[in-house]
């Protein structure tokens, strides 16, 4: 009897999963896998911080020196683009990197689930962000905010077609933050699920075929590493313009 095998779609594990079903009022408020890892993500940061205060030393131990490097990295990057009025927004900021960076990297672990490879968490955080910094900028420069679509010395006549030039322009940053993210993570990910079902298919048909499966698995093997450094990278550069689209604001660039 021939033996069939049967690889799973590479899109199977983006698909959100309704764990514990909830609804009020007609409004879904059920508690999915997405939910799930984000808070595990939240909850292993947070631990993971406890043991880096832990018995803080001079000379200091494996946990505090990681986290210390990230925190090292975070506040070269607030520094050199916001300078030392960023140190106020250095909180949110840090924050926001551990969190991208844990849910990257628990996505990176076999049967777990990317909570970033999802554009519609993508978009709402930045969409949030977005919003927020139009409003440190409202506060910081009340009504003159708003010349940021308007530079001066235009002529009236093209006076509305570069206004919606340049409100389009900015809009746009949202998009650019999120789609950024989420196709990153989900073309890294679908790619590693279809070179590890190529090497396993391989193996299953046995002969010299089961042996040439190593092929595949030392690229899958090499590409994971990829993944992980992209994981690291792709956090770092979302923070990153986050930073740079609040000076925007502040410096009305």
């Amino acid at each position: 009897m021939q033996k069939v095998f049967v690889i799973g779609s590479p899109l199977e594990q983006f698909e959100i999963v309704t764990l514990i079903p909830l609804s009020v009022s007609g409004f879904n408020f059920s508690l999915t896998n997405s939910w799930l890892f984000l808070f595990l993500a939240s909850f292993i940061l947070l631990f993971w911080l406890s043991l880096s205060f832990h018995r803080l030393k001079l000379v200091p131990n494996n946990w505090q020196l990681v986290k210390e490097s990230v925190y090292e990295v975070t506040s070269n990057m607030v520094r050199d683009n916001l300078g030392f009025k960023g140190e106020s927004y250095f909180p949110f900021i840090f924050s926001l990197h551990l969190v991208l960076l844990y849910s990257n990297l628990i996505g990176m672990v076999p049967y777990s689930f990317t909570v970033t490879s999802h554009i519609v968490f993508t978009f709402s955080l930045a969409l949030s962000i977005f919003i927020g910094i139009n409003i440190i900028g409202i506060q910081t420069h009340g009504i003159k905010f708003f010349a940021l679509f308007l530079p001066r010395g235009v002529p009236l006549s093209i006076v509305p077609l570069l206004i919606t030039i340049e409100f389009l322009s900015y809009i746009v940053k949202v998009f650019t933050l999120s789609i950024r993210l989420f196709a990153n993570m989900t073309s890294g990910h679908t790619l590693l699920k279809i070179i590890a079902g190529f090497a396993w298919t391989m193996l299953s048909m046995g002969g010299i075929l089961a042996i040439f499966h190593l092929v595949p698995l030392g690229l899958l093997l090499a590409l994971i590493g990829l993944e992980l450094a992209i994981a690291g990278l792709q956090a770092y550069v979302f923070t990153l313009l986050t930073c740079i689209y609040l000076n925007d604001v502040l410096e009305m660039h």
